[in-house]
């Protein structure tokens, strides 16, 4: 149906990226009929998926289709907003997130974020690695310093970065900050990684590094990313989830989502008939 995703997904399993194996993948997160609104205005509408574990899922669909305001629902930072509430479910390992008991930091360590534009703290690239630490209570100084040596290897940043470790994250690349910020989320040692955007303002060779990571991450992490980017879902995910005007049109393994979808709506979307 789709020639050019079809080819993406030919080029994956020739660079070494293999076509998504789901079956049996236990959830690690799921919602459960999950209606959301800013006051009076309702932004998502009964959403019921699953988020298996260590997989890469995205959120694709047009501006303003309810997929970062999902993306938020998954570690509670709507909470910040006033006149947001919700009902129905939002699960983590079996454990309903926004029940009283639920601890929101203890949330947020287990879940961890990164924003569309890169905000390193105006410290220094060991300081901002080490920072989650620290407030958690880590102040050995060669605890910290295994900590950042690690995230910066996981984020592939160390190399670039380990002769300047104590100069101003503000002096890196767009490129390099947004690893950065990678790095800075998994020191906090996160089981879930949500990412919101994290290349839509980065060159394309920043591009590709940031694809590359994530793919290598989720042999670690369960990974779930926002993209305008079709290509990109195509490129870097196992599982893809459709959202137009706040409902959750089709979800499923990426590459039958993308050559071979379910509905209409769907295959309108990814053949460029709107959006």
């Amino acid at each position: 149906m789709s020639v050019g995703f079809a080819n993406i997904m030919v080029e994956r399993q020739a660079s070494g990226r293999p076509l998504p194996m789901l079956d049996g993948r236990a959830a690690k997160m799921e919602t459960r009929d999950l209606c959301l609104w800013y006051g009076k205005t309702q932004a998502l509408f009964n959403i019921t998926m699953a988020i298996p574990e260590r997989c890469v899922t995205a959120l694709i669909g047009p501006s303003g289709c309810g997929k970062s305001t999902f993306l938020r629902t998954l570690n509670r930072m709507n909470d910040m907003i006033d006149g947001v509430r919700h009902t129905g479910s939002v699960l983590l390992d079996g454990q309903e997130i926004y029940d009283p008991s639920m601890d929101v930091v203890t949330l947020r360590k287990r879940v961890g974020m990164v924003f569309q534009k890169s905000n390193p703290f105006p410290k220094s690239i060991f300081e901002n690695v080490a920072y989650g630490p620290r407030v958690a209570g880590v102040n050995r100084r060669a605890d910290l310093e295994e900590i950042v040596q690690r995230c910066l290897k996981r984020a592939a940043l160390w190399d670039e970065v380990k002769d300047r470790l104590w100069d101003s994250a503000m002096r890196l690349s767009g490129g390099q900050q947004q690893r950065l910020c990678i790095a800075r989320a998994l020191a906090t040692d996160p089981e879930v990684l949500l990412m919101d955007e994290p290349a839509s303002a980065l060159d394309p060779k920043s591009t590709q590094a940031i694809e590359d990571l994530i793919f290598e991450l989720k042999a670690s992490y369960t990974i779930v990313i926002v993209t305008h980017n079709m290509q990109q879902a195509a490129r870097v995910s196992d599982v893809t989830a459709f959202f137009y005007q706040g409902q959750l049109i089709e979800v499923g393994p990426t590459d039958k989502l993308f050559t071979r979808p379910e509905k209409k709506h769907t295959e309108d979307y990814i053949t460029g008939r709107f959006g």
